[in-house]
């Protein structure tokens, strides 16, 4: 069906702003470059990309009597900071596993950022030693058993909203907002770079975009360090949210694109070209962006522009996710 007849529950101020990254685009010599910014989306705790996503998984959850909303991410993790912080406004429980996705050593790691604000906001909060994956977890399955051993209804939300009937469908909702700024702006956004990780917010543009008259690419840039089970699950989902929306025919493997070459060796990581990219956004245009997702996608579309990957008659919109309070655990590579 169409996505306006899904049910949406409002999470967000409306649409997330759009603003020319001037400077930046100066320095590069290069695509004009926007930003488009979900971290500014919401008054949910700093919003971020999930709460997109959340606005319309809330009716289901709803319409389902839960009790609690149960999720699963890193200790650092933005997605179940921002469950949290709708499990608070819409008067339900949250139940957190946040296991250890991320080896870095900060002593404070599991204290500060995304986890500090959801206890915050009275989540109940679990530390899993358990390594980074996107697909379903153990600890999850557990925590998900023990709401309902308790008399509890727990509502399932895997990590990063994503591999959810209903995940891609907030993105796809992105892409109808970007083409009517575009009316309003007069311009044409012909590049979209987005990181990919759990895969349903590139994967929800993809579908949105897909339903529109003029073709653009969506570049994903991969923060996962795990290339194939990224791409994949891009691509599962963005099919599925095709069909969910009543698209008709099926995208092609050239319509969903995820690069490597910037997340490192390890999810959660920091590598010189993402400290590099975090220095000069905040130098040059005063967006703070985070060392886990928006340092990765930034410095993809750096070198993009600066090798002519993306060209010079390019007009790029960059989609900054939120994520920034994962940086206070990541204090020391900033100390000079």
């Amino acid at each position: 069906m169409p996505l306006s007849d899904f049910p949406r529950h409002p999470l967000t101020f409306g649409p997330s702003p759009v603003h020319p990254l001037e400077r930046l685009s100066r320095h590069l010599g290069g695509a004009a470059i926007w930003a488009k910014r979900e971290d500014c989306n919401s008054g949910l705790a700093f919003g971020g990309n999930k709460t997109r996503k959340l606005e319309y998984l809330v009716p289901d959850a709803l319409a389902q009597g839960a009790t609690h909303l149960v999720s699963i991410g890193g200790v650092q993790s933005n997605h179940t900071r921002q469950v949290a912080a709708v499990a608070a406004r819409i008067g339900l429980k949250a139940l957190l596993v946040q296991e250890s996705w991320v080896d870095w050593p900060d002593a404070v790691n599991d204290r500060v950022g995304n986890i500090l604000l959801s206890r915050i906001m009275g989540a109940d909060v679990r530390l899993v030693d358990a390594g980074f994956g996107i697909g379903f977890k153990s600890s999850w399955e557990r925590a998900l058993a023990e709401v309902r051993d308790s008399g509890g209804v727990p509502y399932p939300i895997p990590a990063g909203a994503s591999d959810h009937r209903l995940g891609g469908l907030g993105f796809a909702n992105w892409a109808e907002e970007v083409r009517q700024q575009e009316r309003e702006l007069g311009i044409f956004f012909d590049t979209i770079v987005v990181c990919s990780v759990t895969g349903s917010t590139q994967a929800g543009m993809i579908a949105g975009f897909a339903g529109q008259d003029r073709p653009r690419r969506v570049l994903g840039i991969d923060g996962s360090a795990k290339l194939e089970e990224t791409a994949a699950q891009v691509a599962k989902i963005a099919r599925n949210t095709a069909a969910l929306i009543g698209l008709d025919g099926e995208l092609s493997d050239d319509e969903i694109t995820v690069l490597a070459g910037w997340a490192g060796d390890r999810y959660g990581i920091p590598v010189e070209s993402t400290l590099d990219a975090i220095r000069l956004s905040g130098r040059l245009e005063g967006m703070i962006i985070d060392p886990v997702y928006e340092g990765k996608s930034m410095a993809g579309l750096i070198d993009l522009v600066r090798t002519g990957e993306i060209g010079k008659d390019s007009t790029v919109l960059y989609a900054h996710l939120g994520g920034q309070p994962a940086l206070n655990a990541y204090s020391a590579l900033f100390r000079s």
